[in-house]
């Protein structure tokens, strides 16, 4: 049998890129997306609680740069339904060995590539076509008072988005800059 999920973990520890496999016939494809006995072996044991869908309409885009603050800390699995994105994870861990360094992944609906956002990682996307579609899935619901995030543009941690950014939400663009004095994220 044809393993479902291929993992690899990225530099950014708990950050993994899972690539699914496509079972097809003259009907068409079939996919699975989520397992949670397979992502169980990657230490995924938190349930899924929510599943989110956004459509964004416009090639250059970003979304991001996103987080829950403690106790509602998310993990997140990303998946793009339709179209391309570059996918980004920041870390923002207190006392992690790769603190404020970003693994960028493409995801798209033909490469059929997720990503998993753990708990104290900002996450973020650029689009790379238009009308293009994502799905998270996500271990904590979304609240409000404990969503944060950080400037897409922050030079201190030097994203290198593919696009010229040519969208960015009005909440996004007032997303806090690193200084000197950000310490992170205690999980």
């Amino acid at each position: 049998m044809t393993e479902r999920f291929k993992f690899t973990q990225t530099s950014i520890s708990g950050v993994w890129v899972v690539e699914r496999s496509s079972f097809e016939d003259e009907r068409g494809s079939f996919a699975r997306m989520f397992c949670t006995e397979e992502f169980r072996k990657i230490g995924l044991k938190k349930p899924i609680v929510q599943i989110n869908h956004s459509i964004t309409k416009k090639k250059g885009t970003v979304r991001g740069m996103h987080f829950q603050l403690p106790p509602h800390a998310e993990t997140k699995i990303v998946s793009c339904l339709k179209g391309a994105a570059f996918d980004v994870a920041v870390d923002l861990r207190c006392g992690s060995k790769t603190f404020l360094s970003w693994h960028g992944e493409k995801l798209s609906a033909k490469n059929m590539k997720s990503l998993i956002i753990p708990k104290g990682i900002a996450h973020g996307f650029q689009t790379l076509t238009n009308n293009c579609e994502f799905i998270y899935f996500v271990t904590e619901p979304y609240v409000p008072e404990a969503v944060r995030g950080i400037n897409a543009r922050d030079k201190r941690i030097g994203i290198k988005w593919p696009l010229e950014i040519t969208c960015l939400s009005e909440k996004d663009k007032k997303n806090m800059s690193i200084n000197d004095d950000y310490n992170g994220v205690s999980l």
